[in-house]
């Protein structure tokens, strides 16, 4: 902010008592000559003339201040301000309470960028004479070349109650708002000058970052973009302008705006931060992790850097590296449960479920009612076979309240300690623990199993034939169920009974424990909900959709689908096909999107993932194509005669990553059949060893 001086003004404030026709009346006749014939010269422009006059009138009548007032004056129109003081002090040794004259001084402290002498002045003349108001403008003026921006708001509101009306103070007013980062009412003072006068209006910049700063990004570009327009070197504007863009979802744009800035001042190290945000947000992690590690060496005590790092590695399921990070942001901020939270979370992914219980209990004891919480605990006791503790959890958390996932799981945990319980001998209770899961619901074949081992292992033999039945009726795919229900009728008619040791089962519920175990829950019970009529529908449009697609009438089959999920929205086969389509036509962005939106709904579905990490090599996204390919070994590594590892191979071949290549490729020789293919893949591993 460029502060006007106001010296002028002051010096004619401050002559004005003095520069009349008449000489004071008690001045000498003879020094009074001499002042007339000063201000005579003065207003003929001889200056030096006037002060020889005004020193010839002080040798004469020496206790005179307006002598000394009509000097001082003259100096400091000439620029001689210590002359210029000098007089004034004069002055106010002869009138000390001239505030005049204070404001006289301070203008001329001002003018030297004295501002503490200047506030001290001002200040004097504010004590002297509180109803100039104008003077609160000098005040304020000085407190902010002083970097005391809010007293400086103070003195200009105290102005402007009374000047409504003075641009240059309302502009002061906003630059000061601005400075102690007040956005709020610096943006409605800008809006003020604004509307005013919007043709006039100067301070783009200062109205842009307001309204950034207060949650109008859309309007805040239109003045970033003029501030640019006047100067294309403002790096400021420029980030601004890059802020406002990543707040909109404008990533490209925002991305070219961070790099002109970074172009021009490398060293700007406090914009990594929001700069790395970005680049994780496009997916451009490594580009991200780097920017976190720069920003990270230039802050090493700021805690968000690690936080911002370690959320990168979890959003890549590193959880090593996200808990390293997680860790380091603890240890500069122990109190900061957001942070064991993300510890938490990181360490129940990696099924290290004792270290995610240990934060889990720190959280309740500073957070006891965090329901979320609570239920992931009860998770961690679970997968941990603690069931006894998991049930009483789940059934706390029943009572606050009465989720369908909350139930699943307790009668999940109710039935994995009835089979315990089986295995311990304890069969009554083994049997009223698998009674509650039914009545709580549990209808999978697994309960009934449960039971009849249980009356078997108590010789009821007609309630365990019953209960193999409902088994085997309920699940007839698992044969473990119709193998043991077989040998137990041989049993019943043996001549000799054998008595059997009851042995685990290979077969455990199926429990899912992950973090998102509730919308998995919510998700199962829609497709239960789904009327008869919808489902029949539902494979109409699919129907349909196939036929459009087998003719190549693409568009028309896109629309099948879309329909047909509008009834069944988790249907990962039906996500696949759009994004078959979308690969077709070669729209690769569309393609990842629908593959994405079907891993989602089946994390595990391999023709999802392997799509997925084809779509990401069509975009040379070779590190995200690598990760899929990965992601399909890992969940079935002969898929596809193994063309996951060819594809891996390729992926890494692309990426320079020669060795790791070759053992892909050798690894799918050993998985495929295709001759021709594997000729041509020795000849491929040929060139690069």
């Amino acid at each position: 902010m460029k502060i006007k001086k106001n010296l002028l003004t002051a010096i004619l404030i401050s002559t004005l008592a003095v520069s009349g026709t008449c000489a004071n009346a008690q001045m000498s006749p003879q020094a009074s000559v001499l002042y007339q014939e000063a201000c005579s010269a003065e207003h003929q422009q001889d200056l030096k003339e006037a002060i020889s006059k005004l020193e010839q009138a002080i040798e004469i009548s020496g206790g005179e201040a307006m002598l000394y007032t009509k000097l001082a004056g003259i100096y400091a129109e000439i620029d001689e301000y210590d002359k210029a003081l000098a007089n004034y002090q004069k002055v106010i040794a002869i009138n000390p309470d001239d505030a005049f004259i204070y404001i006289s001084v301070g203008s001329i402290y001002e003018s030297q960028g004295k501002y503490k002498q200047a506030l001290e002045a001002y200040n004097k003349a504010l004590d002297i004479f509180p109803e100039y108001k104008y003077n609160y403008f000098n005040i304020g003026n000085v407190q902010y070349q002083l970097g005391n921006y809010k007293e400086a708001v103070k003195n200009y509101s105290a102005f402007l109650e009374t000047y409504s009306g003075h641009s240059e103070a309302r502009e002061n007013l906003a630059n000061s708002y601005l400075a102690v980062k007040d956005f709020s009412n610096a943006e409605k003072q800008y809006s003020l000058i604004y509307d005013k006068n919007p043709d006039s209006f100067k301070d783009q910049y200062g109205y842009g970052i307001s309204l950034l700063n207060t949650n109008q990004p859309d309007k805040a570009i239109a003045f970033l973009e003029k501030a640019i327009e006047i100067d294309a070197d403002n790096n400021a504007a420029h980030l601004g302008l890059a802020q406002a863009y990543q707040d909109l979802g404008r990533n490209d744009v925002a991305y070219q705006q961070y790099q002109i800035v970074l172009k021009n001042v490398p060293n700007l190290n406090n914009v990594r931060l929001d700069y790395a945000n970005l680049l994780a947000n496009m997916d451009k992690n490594t580009e991200a992790l780097e920017q976190y590690n720069m920003y990270i060496k230039a802050y090493p005590e700021d805690v968000k850097g690690y936080i911002a790092i370690a959320e990168t590695y979890q959003d890549l399921k590193n959880y090593d590296k996200a808990i390293e990070n997680f860790l380091t942001a603890q240890s500069k901020d122990p109190d900061n449960i957001e942070t064991k939270k993300s510890l938490a979370n990181c360490y129940h992914n990696k099924k290290d479920y004792d270290d995610a219980l240990k934060y889990y209990d720190e959280i309740l004891e500073v957070q006891p009612d965090d329901f979320n919480v609570k239920f992931n605990r009860a998770l961690a006791l679970h997968a941990l076979k603690q069931y006894d503790k998991a049930i009483t959890s789940y059934k706390e958390l029943l009572n606050i309240k009465n989720e369908k996932s909350i139930k699943e799981n307790l009668n999940n945990a109710l039935v994995s300690q009835g089979h315990e319980l089986v295995e311990d001998k304890d069969y009554k209770n083994a049997i009223s623990i698998f009674k509650e899961a039914i009545k709580g619901g549990y209808n999978d074949g697994y309960v009934y199993y449960g039971l009849a081992r249980a009356y078997k292992g108590l010789g009821e033999n007609s309630k365990a034939s019953d209960n193999y039945e409902k088994a085997i009726s309920i699940n007839p795919e698992k044969t473990l169920y119709s193998a043991e229900y077989s040998d137990f009728i041989s049993s019943l008619y043996s001549s000799q009974i054998n008595v059997q040791t009851l042995e685990q089962p290979k077969e455990l519920p199926s429990i899912n424990l992950s973090m998102d175990n509730q919308n998995d829950v919510k998700k199962a019970d829609s497709k239960q909900q789904t009327s008869s009529v919808a489902i029949k529908k539902n494979e109409d449009f699919i129907a349909e959709g196939d036929k459009n697609y087998k003719s190549n009438n693409y568009d028309a089959a896109v629309k099948n689908y879309q329909d047909a999920l509008q009834l069944v929205p988790d249907d990962e086969v039906t996500l696949l096909k759009i994004g078959n389509i979308y690969k077709l036509k070669e729209d690769n962005t569309k393609a990842i999107n629908f593959y994405q939106k079907a891993i989602i709904v089946n994390p595990d579905y391999t023709d999802g993932w392997f799509n997925l990490g084809l779509a990401y090599a069509n975009e040379n996204n070779l590190i995200e194509s690598e990760k899929s390919f990965e992601k399909v070994i890992e969940l079935d590594s002969d898929y596809n005669f193994g063309y996951a590892y060819y594809a891996l191979a390729m992926a890494l071949e692309h990426q320079g990553k020669k060795s790791e290549a070759i053992k892909n490729y050798k690894t799918f020789i050993k998985h495929n059949n295709d001759k021709d293919l594997i000729n041509s893949v020795q000849e491929k591993i040929k060139e690069l060893q």
